[in-house]
């Protein structure tokens, strides 16, 4: 099977569909964007806050649902600052939970492996007694970073893709 690029970051990509999701939906103060740099690569960037009972900041991409029965593994290609970040995958925007797995990052580019059976079924902060993914179609896919404490953050995205 050839791999499915979900996202390849370049000056020409269109962020339309990237959508920032911060705990301001719950009163929080964690701010955060998503812009191309120079190179060409998507960043992700911003600040957590506690405030307010807040603590994370994230960033999603919303898709028609995609067929992925044959694929297993996500491979993002990036280059972070050293924190741990979530990546997570919804097979339907009807679901309130995420699919979702930590990755840690160095300073230095960087391919992350995923495989789909690893992400595990999450709402706010819990793991929810539904069995990790194991879906046919996903909807949406982002990153999200929330490590209980107050912490600026940059993580620069080249591709995201499955295989």
């Amino acid at each position: 099977m050839n791999p499915i690029e979900l996202f390849n970051f370049t000056q020409n990509s269109d962020l339309s569909h990237w959508k920032i999701a911060n705990d301001t939906v719950m009163g929080g103060k964690s701010l955060s964007t998503l812009t191309i740099n120079e190179k060409g690569h998507g960043v992700f960037r911003g600040t957590v806050s506690l405030e307010n009972n807040g603590g994370f900041a994230s960033v999603r991409f919303s898709l028609k649902p995609l067929n992925i029965e044959n694929y297993s593994l996500v491979k993002i290609v990036l280059k972070g600052d050293g924190k741990r970040y979530q990546f997570r995958i919804k097979d339907t925007s009807n679901d309130y939970w995420s699919y979702v797995n930590y990755f840690k990052t160095s300073k230095t580019w960087e391919t992350i492996e995923i495989p789909l059976e690893s992400l595990y079924p999450n709402f706010r902060g819990r793991r929810l007694s539904v069995p990790n993914f194991d879906k046919q179609e996903i909807a949406s896919f982002g990153f999200l970073i929330g490590n209980k404490k107050a912490e600026s953050f940059q993580l620069e995205i080249d591709t995201i893709s499955l295989e």
